[in-house]
């Protein structure tokens, strides 16, 4: 008679969210692996208290202040903790009874609860890509003092991280993105200029939150994946290409000295990344829908239209510049979305307004992380100005 492993124990920041709720999925499915310690919601306070009434982590945190009390007491049967606000997600973090991580919180509000995981040298699973846009020099150097695993659970990076699995000698040429290229894959300007909330968030592959899906429709969330794997990766701009490729089977590929490839494929799914990560370095049998070559005879790739999707070239441009620029990008893309998500800009201002607030605001080529915050704030509230100017 064998030991069982013992459980895993989970922190899940952004329960609520796309990625959460599959990485729950996931738990739900082989209880004997995982556990839930932490989870971790913004707004989305119904779900949260559901989620902590059949999970029953350790400690929950709603951020916002207002649904606090609704949380407390709905929960006040149970011996769960209870916390509220930006703080309390560092301060969770910072909690000694977890073994991953799951940074799934979206945008630039992921990157001090992530941070604070590793310098206690947790494991990330990291979900949240912006974490290294904004400041990937000083989280990937603080994993390297703190032994601090982190595994991609996007899932183009995880494709790069499983093909480098046994080739740890083995120096890449380069990596090559695959982009589904999005719901306006071949429209010109004069098409997207007329598109809507409803068009943008109808990925043809993809099921995930808001705001990832208007960066998918404007590239830029491929930009923030080359910036993101150039520190996941430790990789030089010009060893990271894209390509699209609209059948999102080839998830990513390795190009090593001796001009092999290798990929990963699979049907579209983030559960199997989201597994992949928390199992690591396990691979879990599971029921998910398999691919089958007989009902994808052909794949297809092309190169990405920049001179329509402009934001993959600026986000290149702040790959090449280094320095605070990813993080200015970041921030004033955050505000494109929201604001084109309500309705106050076009879908063609999000670039403009990248564009704009990247000339505009100083350059500073290697920042402490207090600059990057300030970068982050400062970029917010030009792009900010310029809605409905």
């Amino acid at each position: 008679m064998t030991d069982q492993a013992p459980k895993k124990r989970i922190a899940i920041f952004g329960s609520t969210g796309s990625i959460g709720t599959q990485a729950l999925d996931v738990i739900r499915a082989n209880p004997g692996m995982f556990e839930v310690e932490i989870l971790t919601a913004q707004t989305n306070d119904e779900l949260l208290i559901t989620q902590a009434m059949e999970f029953r982590p350790n400690a929950v945190v709603i951020g916002d202040h207002a649904r606090y009390e609704k949380v407390k007491s709905a929960l006040a049967s149970t011996d769960i903790k209870v916390f509220a606000g930006e703080s309390a997600l560092e301060e969770v973090a910072d909690f000694d009874t977890y073994d991953m991580m799951l940074a799934g919180i979206v945008g630039f509000a992921g990157l001090k609860p992530t941070l604070r995981a590793v310098e206690k040298g947790r494991a990330v699973g990291l979900a949240n890509k912006e974490t290294l846009v904004v400041a990937g020099d000083i989280v990937m150097q603080t994993a390297i003092e703190k032994r601090a695993p982190i595994i991609p659970v996007d899932s183009e990076h995880s494709a790069i991280f499983q093909c480098l699995v046994g080739e740890v000698r083995n120096p890449i040429e380069k990596i090559i993105l695959t982009a589904s290229g999005g719901p306006f894959l071949g429209k010109k300007p004069n098409y997207l200029v007329n598109v809507k909330r409803e068009h943008a968030l109808q990925h043809p592959n993809w099921s995930m939150g808001a705001k990832i899906s208007i960066d998918s429709a404007t590239l830029m969330n491929k930009g923030l994946e080359m910036i993101e794997a150039k520190w996941l990766f430790n990789l030089r701009p010009d060893q990271i290409q894209v390509v699209i490729h609209p059948q999102s089977i080839i998830h990513s590929m390795v190009q090593f000295e001796d001009g092999s490839i290798k990929a990963q494929m699979g049907l579209p799914d983030m559960k199997l990344p989201i597994q992949y990560a928390m199992a690591f370095p396990a691979r879990v049998k599971n029921d998910f829908p398999r691919f089958s070559f007989r009902r994808y005879p052909s794949l297809t790739f092309e190169e990405p239209d920049v001179k329509t999707f402009r934001n993959l070239q600026l986000a290149t441009e702040a790959l090449n510049m280094g320095g605070n620029m990813p993080c200015i990008l970041n921030a004033a893309n955050e505000i494109a979305v929201w604001a084109f998500l309500r309705n106050r800009i076009g879908f063609l201002d999000m670039t403009a307004m990248v564009e704009k607030t990247m000339q505009k605001l100083p350059f500073i080529e290697k920042p402490d992380l207090q600059q990057y915050f300030d970068s982050d704030g400062e970029a917010r509230n030009f792009a900010a100005s310029l809605i409905n100017l």
